[in-house]
């Protein structure tokens, strides 16, 4: 078997054939983002920019809180019937804390690590 090569005038036509579409393509592309560059709305001014409320930044507000009970009902509620339910401040603000021994990880009620 005889190795392919190409002559030199065939290989400048390649290049040339392949390379011009790159090359339309790249140019083509650039004009296209330059004109969807322009159309885009401007970047907002500095007078724009949300500011602090006057009282200063705000506060986050940390309680625990207990669902509302549901009404009472002599049938079973149906999914269609039920609304959101809403939730009221409860009465113990204290945090929980883990104890040793309780729940494992992923609560999965074992011993947990040891």
């Amino acid at each position: 078997m005889e190795p392919l090569a190409l002559s030199a005038g065939l290989a400048a036509g390649l290049i040339l054939i392949v390379g011009l579409p790159v090359v339309g393509g790249l140019i083509w592309a650039v004009a296209l983002g330059i004109r969807i560059r322009r159309e885009e709305p401007p970047t907002p001014q500095e007078e724009d920019q949300p500011r602090l409320p006057e009282g200063g930044p705000v506060v986050e507000a940390q309680e625990r809180r207990e669902p509302d009970e549901l009404p009472p009902r002599p049938e079973r509620l149906l999914p269609h019937e039920l609304r959101t339910q809403g939730s009221h401040t409860s009465s113990n603000q204290r945090r929980r804390r883990w104890h040793p021994g309780a729940s494992g990880s992923f609560g999965s009620g074992g011993p947990g690590h040891r």
